[in-house]
C-alpha cells in the first residue's frame, strides 16, 4: 500500500451492542418528509399512538404536532395517519450509524466508527385519513398538475424584445482574417515532396513554421509527408528542427567527398 493511501485510510469500527433490539421502518407520504425537513430539530414532529385489543392486531396512528402543521399554514396537510403494520419474515434489514472523530489541530479523520442501532421488525406505512382535508389536498395537487407549463397571455402595452445578436464581432474579424490570409488547401503529396526537397537543397535544417511557409500547406498533413522522408532532431545543435533522412540526403559537400575519392583513386591506378 502506497504512502498516500496509507494517509487516507481510515479505521472502521463495527459497535454491534443494540443488535438484537428490534426496529420500525416506517414510510411517510412526500408531503409529511418535506415538513419534516424543514422542521427545526428541537421541537415535537407528532406523536405515535399504539393500541392494542385482544385478539386483534395493534392499532398504530400518528397525530403530527401543531408546530408541524404550522410551518407553512398556506399547505394545509392533514394531522391524523394511520400506520398500516406488516411483519418482515423473508428478509434481514438493519439500521446502522456512523460518527467519526477528528483533533482540532488535524482535521482529518482519525477513526470512523459504525454503529449497529437495531433489525427491522416491522414495515409500517403510514396513511391519512380520507377526511375533508384529505380531499381538499388531493384536489389541489391534481389542478396544479393539470396546468400547462405555457401560458397564453394578452398584452396591454407594447413589449420590446431585443434580439440576440447573430454574430460577434471578433468573429467576424476573425473570418475576415482567415479569407484575407488564404484557406491552405492539401495539394499532391509528389507536389509537395518536390517543394520540401527542393527547400532541403538550398538549407540542410528547418524548423516547421519555416515548411509551412515554404509549403502553405495544413501542419497535421505537412507533419505526415515529413515523417516519411524526414528525421526530427530532438537535440542540440539543432534541436526541434527537420532534415532529410541519410538515403535521401545529396549535399555539396557529400559530392565534393567523393570527387575526392574518386581523384584519389585514379591516381594510384595512374601510378601503378
Amino acid at each position: 500500500m502506497s504512502k498516500e493511501a496509507e494517509a487516507i485510510r481510515i479505521d472502521k469500527e463495527l459497535d454491534l451492542s443494540n443488535a438484537g433490539r428490534g426496529v420500525w421502518l416506517v414510510k411517510v407520504p412526500k408531503y409529511i418528509a418535506n415538513k419534516w425537513e424543514k422542521a427545526p430539530g428541537n421541537i415535537e414532529v407528532g406523536k405515535l399512538k399504539i393500541s392494542k385489543q385482544v385478539g386483534q392486531k395493534a392499532q398504530v396512528s400518528l397525530t403530527l404536532s401543531d408546530a408541524v402543521i404550522n410551518i407553512d399554514p398556506a399547505e394545509e396537510i392533514p394531522r391524523d395517519h394511520r400506520l398500516d403494520v406488516s411483519v418482515v419474515t423473508k428478509q434481514t434489514l438493519g439500521v446502522f450509524s456512523h460518527a467519526v472523530t477528528t483533533t482540532r489541530d488535524d482535521p482529518v479523520p482519525e477513526c470512523e466508527k459504525q454503529y449497529m442501532e437495531g433489525r427491522i421488525v416491522q414495515k409500517l406505512e403510514c396513511r391519512p385519513y380520507a377526511d375533508n382535508c384529505y380531499m381538499k389536498m388531493k384536489l389541489e395537487s391534481i389542478r396544479k398538475a393539470s396546468q400547462p407549463a405555457r401560458q397564453v397571455k394578452s398584452l396591454e402595452k407594447i413589449v420590446h424584445n431585443y434580439k440576440p445578436v447573430s454574430d460577434h464581432k471578433h468573429n467576424i474579424e476573425d473570418r475576415e482574417r482567415k479569407k484575407a490570409e488564404g484557406k491552405k488547401s492539401r495539394d499532391d503529396k509528389n507536389a509537395v515532396l518536390d517543394m520540401l526537397f527542393n527547400a532541403f537543397e538550398k538549407h540542410q535544417y528547418y524548423n516547421i513554421k519555416d515548411l509551412v511557409r515554404i509549403t502553405r500547406q495544413p501542419i497535421s498533413y505537412l507533419k505526415e509527408i515529413l515523417k516519411e522522408v524526414c528525421d526530427y532532431n530532438m537535440k542540440n545543435p539543432h534541436k526541434n528542427m527537420w532534415e532529410l533522412k541519410k538515403e535521401y540526403r545529396h549535399y555539396k559537400e557529400d559530392d565534393k567527398k567523393d570527387d575526392d575519392a574518386t581523384k584519389d583513386t585514379m591516381s594510384d591506378s595512374d601510378s601503378d
